[in-house]
């Protein structure tokens, strides 16, 4: 028996070696060489560019990208876990349910210049909504409905923000049991008094962690912002700038340091994910 258990173990751990392979050649090793050019400035150790990355015009791209982020992803969150609980009350009809989970997870996967340009054509200067409302002697450019500003942006997110948090949330939401519900009533407790002391105590670690999950999500998207407004100051619009090599002489580490602080940023959010996500698994399980 010991003899097939370790050669189970073995051949487990065979099949494990070109993952790791990969994720040591494409994610360890870059993320390494990054911070190690980000710290290091000719062969000594140095603070300096770090600095440097979160000054100046780098700090405004820190702060539109977190702003950005977290709108996208406090709207999308709320949205997308109010449209999973409407599922879970709605039993019929059945293909609608089977309809937005397709949907979801096409949308939740698309960006970039097909997404853009989906929003161009439809808001956009000269969209097919833009011209609609003209003929009825609404501007939308007037009142602030644009693609290329900050809240257009966020609206554009919101398209792959909302179904990803629906697929998120609806395992944690179908997770939810009735008979939490009919113990609760059975002991006088109000429909109010349940979801505040059963279902959002449970749902919380859940919602919190497809709010950082769509945090990080928005904040690395690239092409998207890059179509609609190149000029955009955020992080990945100026890293992209960076490392094409458009930096004056001195500052060629700026880019691999302004890389460390999203690392840095992105692997904490990652990690306050998984406690979450962790939280969630013991309160399904018990």
């Amino acid at each position: 028996m010991r003899s097939l258990f370790r050669r189970d173990n073995r051949l487990g751990l065979l099949v494990a070696l070109p993952f790791a392979a990969f994720v040591g050649l494409f994610l360890v090793y870059p993320m390494v060489v990054v911070i190690y050019k980000s710290v290091m400035s000719d062969g000594t150790f140095s603070l300096d560019a770090l600095g440097r990355a979160v000054s100046g015009p780098y700090r405004t791209g820190f702060i539109n990208s977190i702003a950005l982020s977290f709108w996208s992803a406090l709207i999308g969150g709320v949205i997308g876990l109010l449209l999973a609980l409407t599922m879970k009350s709605l039993a019929r009809p059945r293909w609608l349910h089977s309809s937005l989970d397709a949907w979801s997870s096409v949308a939740s996967q698309l960006g970039g210049i097909i997404l853009a340009f989906a929003f161009i054509a439809t808001i956009g200067a000269q969209g097919a909504v833009t011209k609609v409302f003209m003929n009825f002697g609404i501007d939308l450019k007037s009142m602030g409905v644009s693609t290329t500003g900050f809240w257009g942006l966020v609206v554009v997110y919101l398209y792959f923000q909302i179904p990803l948090m629906f697929l998120v949330m609806m395992p944690a939401v179908n997770g939810l049991k009735a008979s939490w519900r009919e113990a609760a009533a059975i002991m006088g407790a109000s429909p109010l008094r349940y979801w505040r002391t059963v279902a959002v105590p449970i749902l919380t670690p859940s919602t919190l962690g497809g709010i950082l999950l769509l945090f990080v999500n928005s904040f690395t998207a690239y092409a998207t912002a890059y179509v609609l407004n190149a000029s955009y100051p955020i992080v990945p619009l100026q890293i992209r700038f960076l490392l094409q090599g458009n930096v004056i002489t001195g500052e060629e580490d700026l880019g691999n340091a302004i890389v460390f602080w999203v690392i840095l940023l992105l692997l904490t959010s990652l990690l306050l994910v998984t406690v979450m996500q962790r939280r969630t698994l013991k309160w399904m399980s018990s």
